[in-house]
């Protein structure tokens, strides 16, 4: 997969960030990506929750809550296995400097369309995680696991890009999506370095 013309993502993990902080922080990693996990399906729920109206977009968040608690679920099964505990949930600073790109105001489909691009966004930035992971980690069991979540988080990428452009009427998304990605090649410029999904 080519981040370039699938994702469009502008700006690369270093795959080093997975030998130099991924690998002796394996436990801080699952930690933190069951609770990545946990937040995608309540995104979803607050899509559900906010949209009611929108029959296919409510039943394709209710098919992506379940699976994504089913990835927590997984992700907890790993951790059990390994002898760890789920620690606290980790705060995600980069989500909540993506967030600050989303629209305040200006009418239900503005805000609509900005919530689905967000949360496109954050799909794409993992389906890449997952694949630098999946390349680089000296881990058998967790090199297959994120390969399979990769090919997951870009289906769930398009169907969020889909989604915008089927009820966006009076919004270009590929415009605005075209921001965000310029938006999210400042903010991800920091991050890389944590042992976090999104560090």
């Amino acid at each position: 997969m080519s981040e370039k013309t699938i994702l469009k993502l502008q700006l690369p993990t270093d795959p080093l960030w997975v030998k130099n902080v991924v690998e002796s922080n394996i436990e801080e990693i699952l930690t933190d990506h069951a609770f990545c996990e946990q937040k995608a399906a309540s995104n979803a729920i607050t899509l559900i929750v906010q949209n009611p109206n929108l029959s296919e977009l409510v039943q394709e968040m209710a098919l992506l809550v379940q699976e994504e608690m089913d990835h927590f679920k997984r992700v907890h099964d790993i951790i059990l296995e390994r002898g760890y505990i789920l620690g606290r949930e980790r705060k995600d600073n980069y989500v909540n400097e993506l967030r600050k790109f989303i629209i305040i105001g200006g009418g239900r489909e503005a805000q609509l369309i900005d919530r689905l691009l967000f949360s496109a966004m954050i799909e794409a930035r993992s389906c890449e995680r997952f694949k630098v992971l999946s390349e680089n980690i000296n881990d058998d069991q967790l090199a297959t696991f994120y390969h399979e979540l990769m090919i997951s988080e870009a289906t769930h990428y398009s169907m969020f890009i889909r989604l915008a452009k089927k009820y966006a009427e009076e919004i270009d998304v590929e415009a605005r999506w075209k921001q965000f990605l310029e938006y999210e090649a400042q903010v991800i410029q920091n991050y890389g370095k944590g042992e976090t999904i999104h560090g």
